[in-house]
């Protein structure tokens, strides 16, 4: 009997030949087909800031909600005018009575039997308006027409609030990706310089903490490239859920508009705010609103007159319709005043009141002008502290770049070391990345600017 070895040298080497480049074409198979799943997962998309206002605001639940709001403010307008219109109502009764002690006595020879059973029928119709009442409907629907107005301005700066946030997560995405550009165009370099120093190092021309040093850059550099990644993600969600997208939308920015806009004085960019800014514009219409509400409130000491208009139909047999001889229809009209003269002189603290919250209205018009004003100097200073930093850092960059070349050519001929060497790209990364980072908080400066004088939206 004989036993198959397998310890066979021969054996292992076939194995070892066949089986692994098997093993690694399966695993290059099953990779290509994860990333191709996760690419058609992922759809990518470049989109301009103007789309992604455009699409935010479409499909905005907030200002759906705004718009709600406005329908309310339009009916109860509707209400308001309806009160004014004449009213009507019409009722009828039929009613049945059993009378079983029908014989009424008066006196001597005086008595008389009535029937044993009696039926009613009355109907009842009037209708009524108002010709004077003090004022109050007028009040009523000049108030309510104010308040839907309130209402448009809210709606108009809920957009504003959302064009705004889409506008920061835009700049922010603008960001992440042009740093991540910057970190994989600076590990080009670096891989570049490793091997450099690398055949430096087997020619004996540098140490082998030389090598250790470029390395240890490019771990560092990768370790900020993951936190942009993290960020990448987090931003892309967040445009996700304000544009209303689907989730696995990865949006990329080509490009972003230019951040360089032209600066006018401060006083035109608040003379601007202060006319056209909707929190302004609301609270002149709620002192309107105030002021109305005082009028309609004096209105209380007046007197009303109606004019009302009845016709009636009375029927004494059990048939409820009309019958010749067996129903009457009285008609009538009617002036009616009525004058709550106790109003004289209970009324005047309710008018007080409404002087009060006039006044507050006007309190709070200067607050809001005053934290406009602040607002609008703050995004201007940032603006301009942002337009200075770019001619800072396009100098910088050029300082950066002639120190990289000449610190590249020192290394080369060996007299520079590999930390001046990895100094000198390191600053050359960090001008690069600052100067991204500069014009989109450029861009982002102005949009906030145009946000705070009200035309982010109204340009």
């Amino acid at each position: 009997m004989t036993t198959q070895n397998n310890n066979n040298p021969n054996t292992y080497l076939l194995k070892r030949v066949i089986t692994k480049p098997f093993r690694q074409g399966i695993t290059a198979l099953l990779s290509g087909l994860l990333l191709l799943g996760t690419a058609a997962h992922a759809q990518e998309r470049s989109i301009t800031l103007d789309e992604a206002i455009k699409m935010g605001l479409e499909n905005s639940k907030t200002l759906k909600l705004s718009q709600a709001k406005i329908d309310q403010a339009v009916s109860q307008y509707n209400q308001a005018k309806d009160r004014a219109l004449p009213t009507g109502t019409a009722s009828f009764l039929y009613s049945f009575a059993a009378i079983p002690a029908n014989r009424l006595e008066l006196g001597p020879d005086q008595s008389f039997n009535l029937p044993k059973t009696a039926n009613a029928n009355l109907g009842t119709a009037t209708a009524e308006e108002v010709l004077y009442g003090g004022g109050r409907y007028r009040y009523a629907r000049q108030s309510t027409n104010l308040l839907i107005q309130v209402a448009r301005l809210d709606a108009e700066k809920d957009q504003e609030q959302i064009a705004i946030n889409i506008v920061n997560e835009y700049y922010n995405l603008y960001k992440v990706l042009q740093s991540k550009k910057v970190v994989d165009s600076n590990l080009k370099a670096i891989d570049i310089q490793i091997h450099q120093a690398q055949r430096f190092f087997e020619q004996g021309l540098v140490t082998k903490n030389d090598v250790l040093r470029f390395q240890l850059q490019r771990a560092n550099v990768e370790l900020n490239g993951i936190d942009l990644e993290n960020n990448r993600k987090i931003i892309n969600y967040d445009l996700i859920v304000l544009l209303g997208v689907p989730e696995s939308t990865q949006f990329t920015i080509n490009q972003i508009n230019d951040a360089g806009q032209s600066v006018a004085p401060l006083t035109s960019y608040l003379d601007t705010a202060l006319s056209i800014r909707q929190e302004v514009r609301q609270q002149d219409l709620r002192t309107r609103v105030a002021d109305i509400n005082i009028k309609n409130t004096e209105a209380n000491k007046l007197p009303t007159i109606a004019a009302s208009a009845s016709a009636y139909y009375l029927n004494t047999s059990a048939n409820p319709f009309p019958r010749s001889g067996k129903f009457i229809t009285p008609l009538t009209a009617g002036l009616a005043v009525n004058w709550n003269f106790g109003a004289l002189w209970s009324n005047k603290n309710k008018v007080a009141e409404a002087r009060i919250q006039r006044d507050q209205s006007k309190i709070d018009r200067d607050i809001i002008t005053d934290n406009i004003k602040t607002e609008v100097n703050r995004n201007y200073q940032d603006y301009v502290r942002a337009l200075d930093k770019i001619k800072l850092l396009q100098t910088s960059i050029n300082q950066a770049t002639e120190n990289n070349r000449i610190l590249a050519s020192k290394y080369a001929n060996s007299t520079a070391s590999a930390t001046d060497r990895a100094d000198a790209e390191t600053l050359l990364y960090q001008a690069q990345t600052n100067l991204e980072l500069a014009k989109a908080d450029a861009g982002l400066a102005y949009y906030n600017l145009l946000k705070a004088t009200g035309k982010l939206t109204n340009k």
